[in-house]
């Protein structure tokens, strides 16, 4: 026998093993042992030798497959001296050794996948491997090793495979079609994932509150909201944030790149979802439908916000006043009226406000501008709150109900002015005397006894 290698063991193991399907994690990992023999492989100098020999990795790895094996009855029996290969449409001779010891690695590998041995270990991290190539690919983070370059914009990456999908950025490929919806994508991994959008199928399943996902890093970003975990920190500003990608987005906040233009206004974003959501504006679509009242959202954050009005679900609790909120944003904002901040200042006149759309909606002061007409009368405004409580003037609707008397009103912050007199909370103090109001509007009517500022003069 050739190299020491025992047939009768080889062929019994193929009978058992190889003939039966792998599962998808078995042939994913020999694809990827396959596939990094081959980018590592160079080409000899005598390359007349190299092609007649055909690169034995090549040949090899699909001998069970597409051999012809002459003079010989059973694996059990001497192979002959030389073996023709057929790969495509091309013939080519293989010295018997060279056969063998590929058949045997192939083996000896598929042993390690069925037992789930992981006998390559880093030197560096003491993580283990299944394959020799997995373990070089692992290695390369350790060393900072990137030795291929894309030709088009100068990104190094770790493997050849990396850098191939990169290159489809470029040409626009998209080679892998989804049977259901016809949706292409440039990699098997993302057409995988995608397909279980169609099945159904979130194998990835979370050991603390059994939430299931379509992807194993979704599972990974989820865990560390119980773990507390936050491993990525911004270098700026000292955030840290859970996720890669929520990091890049914030990133960009520093460095004022906003790299998705919408090529209807040329408006810019931070991030791919801000910018598929403002699309639709443009294009109308409101995909996210409420099960109670039908009415649809162009986000599913503002769904979930909304289907919280049906279910009377507050999850955001003040810790200063126990005040709860449907909302992270709407308590994010409330915080601030405990420390004070306004991080959002006017350009015109200085003025800060706690909330983004109270600063867009102040600005509109300075520009006159008011998009927001009445269809039955005409009456414009400078916010769609505005307009909104406006409109049920004409239809009588007051949809706030106190509930300490009943008595009902058009705008949540009429109700919330009224709740007041119930309380007896007066949160607006005058800085000059002291004395407090229930409204910030009682507050501004009584400062002009102060300064003598005469409304209508």
């Amino acid at each position: 026998m050739s190299a020491g290698i025992n047939f009768e063991e080889t062929a019994s193991f193929v009978e058992e093993n190889l003939m039966k399907p792998l599962s998808v994690k078995q042939e994913e990992i020999i694809k990827v042992e396959t596939l990094d023999t081959k980018e590592n492989v160079k080409e000899p100098e005598n390359s007349e030798l190299y092609h007649g020999t055909v690169g034995k990795i090549e040949a090899c790895r699909d001998t069970l497959a597409y051999s012809d094996k002459t003079n010989s009855a059973s694996y059990g029996s001497e192979f002959p001296k030389t073996h023709t290969g057929h790969i495509r449409t091309k013939a080519f001779l293989l010295p018997k050794s060279e056969r063998c010891l590929s058949m045997s690695a192939r083996l000896a590998l598929q042993k390690r996948v069925c037992a789930g041995e992981k006998p390559f270990t880093c030197s560096e991290c003491g993580k283990c491997f299944k394959t020799k190539g997995v373990l070089n690919k692992h290695e390369k983070i350790h060393t900072g090793e990137k030795p291929f370059e894309c030709s088009k914009c100068g990104k190094c990456f770790s493997t050849k495979g990396d850098l191939t999908v990169h290159e489809r950025i470029h040409t626009g490929e998209k080679p892998f079609e989804c049977s259901k919806c016809g949706k292409c994508f440039s990699t098997k991994g993302d057409l995988n994932v995608h397909e279980r959008i169609h099945t159904g199928e979130k194998p990835f399943i979370c050991s603390e509150c059994e939430k299931c996902f379509i992807r194993k890093s979704a599972l990974t970003v989820h865990e560390r909201i119980h773990t507390g975990e936050r491993p990525f920190a911004c270098s700026e500003c000292g955030k840290c944030f859970k996720s890669k990608s929520e990091f890049t987005v914030h990133e960009r906040i520093h460095t004022g790149e906003k790299p998705f233009a919408c090529s209807e206004c040329g408006k810019c974003f931070k991030s791919k979802s801000e910018f598929t959501v403002h699309e639709r504006i443009h294009t109308g679509e409101k995909p996210f439908a409420c099960s109670e009242c039908g009415k649809w959202f162009r986000r599913k954050g503002k769904l979930s916000e909304h289907e919280r009005i049906h279910t009377g679900q507050k999850p955001f609790a003040c810790s200063e006043c126990g005040k709860c909120f449907k909302s992270k944003s709407e308590f994010t904002v409330h915080e601030r009226i405990h420390t004070g901040e306004k991080p959002f200042a006017c350009s015109e006149c200085e003025k800060c406000f706690r909330s983004r759309g109270n600063l867009t909606t102040h600005e509109k002061i300075h520009t006159g501008e008011k998009p927001f007409a009445c269809s039955e009368c005409g009456k414009c405004f400078r916010s769609k709150d505005n307009l909104t409580a406006h409109e049920r003037i004409h239809t009588g609707e007051k949809p706030f109900a106190c509930p300490g008397c009943g008595k009902c009103f058009r705008s949540k912050g009429d109700l919330t002015i009224h709740v007041r007199i119930h309380t007896g909370e007066k949160p607006f103090a005058c800085p000059e005397c002291g004395k407090c109001f229930r409204s910030k509007g009682e507050l501004t009517k009584h400062e002009r006894i102060h300064t003598g500022e005469k409304l209508f003069a």
